[in-house]
């Protein structure tokens, strides 16, 4: 995932409320069959791909080489979208989609039947790869993320083994301690926020189920309160809270800048940034180009434990689909098989496989050698919990709420933590009970 995948799914997210107008297939509940012969599959299909970046610079087109070793009769054509989510919710309101599309945050789960063709039933997909719960309607799956990601906190190592601290932090006071050492025994700032690109801070909801270690984490939002004493989003909220109450952040919030945090967290001028193991890759990209050391990148998980285990929820990225309205469902099906099983895209994103049987990629190793328990949240009721998120106004998938707590903690804003916290539980559990939750 990069920082476009990032900034798409929270725009797609923030869209959620408006719907799609689409007309959907003429072949509602087609299914895709997955070829058993390469030979007799043809035909030219169109891929729709948010990786402008590597429409651009031929990668696309390498893949698609190889895939024609497998099936030589099939024509791939790439196109790249810049604005990825507004470009096609437009053209889902026709049967023009592209033959292969990434599922766009805009279009409500409930209604994936209408434009998708399926994969496959949940109970045979799910024995062999991860975030199926994510597409599945009804007992079928209609789209498959050819990566996942997992959360925790970009840290450089030697900014913080100079600060003295050798161990991750298992607590939110431990870790509050350790940023104060670094504090007061370096010039680097302890916690960046990007609290002005907005995007990152929207990044804090992934600490839902890291918290508890709870696969339910989901089910919990849709039922309960998400900001109860103890649960997963009060403590992640409360612990940015205390960051920048401590002030343990950078000097003027309103001033960051993504692009410029990543050099300057290679540099060690940045202590630890939340985000999630995509942008790995990118810091160690920015320390080759600063000319420092890439392995001073780190990456740990959230100060918190269940039986002495850390956790870390897994999250697909887009996931890809075949245009149930596609002349060509055997060699798009053909296609998303292939990128996901064969094509290594995984492994050249640094990023985990969605194949369970995977091993993990080079930048979770120190999660695997650690022991850190990796968590595929059942998200059976997730569509329930973007209505309740649209419904409620909160939005734990966009940046403005969090961006009112920051604000509260500095100062910029009157009131109380608890009292905030409090006000977006009492308007979850408002959305619930106007919704029949």
């Amino acid at each position: 995932m990069n920082r476009r995948t990032v900034l798409a799914l929270a725009v797609g997210a923030a869209m959620l409320a408006s719907g799609c107008t689409g007309t959907g297939g003429t072949s509602k509940g087609a299914d895709a069959e997955a070829p058993d012969d390469p030979a007799k599959v043809g035909g030219t299909i169109t891929v729709l791909t948010h990786r402008t970046d590597l429409v651009q610079d031929g990668t696309m087109k390498k893949y698609a080489a190889e895939f024609n070793k497998t099936y030589p009769k099939v024509k791939v054509e790439f196109e790249g979208l810049t604005d990825y989510e507004g470009e096609v919710k437009i053209r889902m309101n026709t049967e023009n989609y592209g033959d292969v599309l990434m599922i766009p945050a805009v279009i409500e789960k409930k209604d994936y039947p209408k434009f998708f063709a399926s994969l496959g039933t949940r109970a045979e997909r799910s024995k062999k790869y991860r975030f199926t719960d994510y597409s599945t309607v009804q007992g079928k799956v209609y789209g498959q993320s050819p990566i996942g990601v997992v959360p925790g906190f970009v840290y450089n190592k030697k900014v913080w083994s100079a600060a003295g601290i050798t161990d991750w932090p298992t607590t939110p006071a431990e870790f509050l301690q350790d940023l104060k050492a670094i504090k007061t025994k370096s010039e680097a700032v302890p916690y960046y926020t990007n609290f002005k690109d907005m995007w990152p801070l929207t990044q804090w909801t992934n600490v839902n189920g890291s918290v508890g270690c709870d696969t339910g984490a989901t089910t919990r939002l849709a039922e309960g309160n998400p900001w109860a004493d103890g649960a997963d989003l009060r403590v992640g909220d409360t612990l940015l809270h205390d960051i920048v109450k401590s002030d343990l952040i950078e000097k003027d919030p309103t001033t960051t800048n993504w692009e410029a945090s990543k050099p300057r967290l290679a540099k060690g001028e940045i202590a630890t940034m939340w985000l999630g193991s995509w942008a790995i890759v990118q810091m160690r990209d920015a320390a080759k180009q600063a000319g420092t050391d890439p392995a001073d990148i780190g990456f740990m998980p959230f100060p918190a434990q269940k039986n002495g285990t850390f956790c870390a929820v897994t999250s697909p990225d887009y996931q890809q689909a075949v245009n149930v309205n596609s002349g060509h469902k055997a060699a798009a099906r053909a296609w998303i098989d292939w990128f996901t099983d064969k094509s290594g895209y995984a492994g050249a994103n640094l990023a985990l496989s969605p194949l369970k049987d995977a091993p993990l990629p080079d930048v979770l190793k120190p999660y695997e050698e650690a022991g850190v328990k990796l968590l595929d949240i059942d998200d059976a009721l997730g569509a329930e919990v973007k209505s309740l998120d649209n419904q409620s106004e909160v939005g734990i998938y966009k940046p403005d709420y969090r961006q009112d707590l920051v604000d509260l903690a500095r100062g910029a804003r009157k009131g109380s933590l608890d009292d905030f916290l409090a006000g977006l539980g009492d308007k979850w559990t408002e959305a619930q009970r106007n919704l029949g939750s």
